[in-house]
């Protein structure tokens, strides 16, 4: 067991490997196409692997209607690359969500990032109807009740126990910050093994929220993995500021704007790798998670003058 994180290997999965290792993790988030297309999946993972330890496939982001992430994720796992499948709340019930879970543990899935979801008003299908019978806290203790009692909601128990290695979301931005770290307990105590968080502009309000996270002892029981993005334009910074409970300080904004137009990719970059550069010294962080926004090609380069290449290999619990 792993002195500073108190618990025994959850799936053992490569994530979880590289984590348990004490490397600085890497995993970066893709969105499926609003089509069947497989390729366009492959594509993605295409721009990504090496580069990253894991590839989140999004669950239907901000309820806008796109390929499943259960598909998703099996395809990325095709290329080669370990998947972390997003599963909301939203649009199931207790009993689809278990069965999503289970289905995906039979095709391989290790990584889950269990989310309550954005309201269906705020997507592509307004009108449809929300489900949110379970939110994150309660899906949380359900999965692991199944990885680590082998029941079911309904009781049952079952003969094979999913081996799942089961992440939470956090936003350090909230309105409510000083009620965040109590929340990212709450997801511990369900049984969160690791955290992402929301994008992270502005590092001296994400160290002042660590300090209450170091303060509740959780650094030692959750892996932290913090948002990143390099914007590649003006209106993506400004796209990135409106998102709900995100915080990007006009200082930010206004270096892309005063930045000519040709060169605002190049300094979206220089602000992703000074605000990564600044999250390495905050104690209790285990790695980044970066969110590209359709912009998967850069982040090799992120990750590469970042000083974090190449990524680490780490042998399975058995050698292998």
């Amino acid at each position: 067991m792993d002195e500073k994180y108190s618990y025994p290997i959850r799936a053992d999965s490569h994530l979880e490997r590289v984590l348990r290792a004490k490397h600085f993790a890497i995993t970066a988030e893709i969105v499926p196409p609003k089509s069947p297309n497989p390729q366009a999946v492959r594509d993605k993972v295409q721009l990504l692997k090496g580069a990253v330890d894991a590839i989140n496939v999004v669950d239907n982001s901000s309820a806008n209607l796109r390929m499943c992430s259960l598909a998703g994720a099996f395809l990325v796992q095709e290329e080669g690359v370990e998947a972390v499948m997003q599963l909301a709340c939203r649009d199931r019930n207790r009993i689809a969500l278990q069965s999503d879970l289970l289905g995906a543990s039979a095709l391989d899935i290790k990584n889950f990032l269990l989310l309550t979801g954005d309201h269906p008003k705020e997507g592509d299908n307004p009108d449809a109807k929300p489900v949110f019978e379970l939110n994150s806290i309660k899906l949380l203790n359900a999965a692991r009740a199944m990885r680590d009692e082998g029941k079911l909601m309904s009781g049952f128990e079952m003969k094979h126990r999913p081996p799942i290695f089961l992440g939470a979301a956090a936003n350090p931005f909230a309105k409510t910050i000083e009620q965040r770290p109590s929340r990212m307990a709450q997801k511990v105590e369900a049984g969160a093994d690791f955290i992402q968080t929301q994008f992270i502009f502005d590092l001296p309000r994400f160290a002042k929220y660590m300090e209450g996270v170091r303060e509740l002892g959780l650094h030692h029981k959750v892996y932290i993995l913090a948002g990143v993005c390099p914007p590649k334009s003006l209106e993506m910074a400004q796209y990135i500021g409106q998102l709900s409970g995100v915080y990007v300080p006009d200082s930010v904004v206004e270096r892309m704007r005063k930045t000519p137009e040709d060169k605002r990719g190049d300094e979206g970059v220089k602000i992703c790798l000074e605000v990564i550069e600044g999250i390495r010294q905050i104690e209790g962080v285990a790695g980044i998670h970066i969110l590209p926004i359709g912009w998967e090609k850069i982040v090799p380069e992120v990750v590469e003058r970042a000083g974090l290449m190449p990524r680490p290999v780490v042998e399975n619990s058995a050698g292998g």
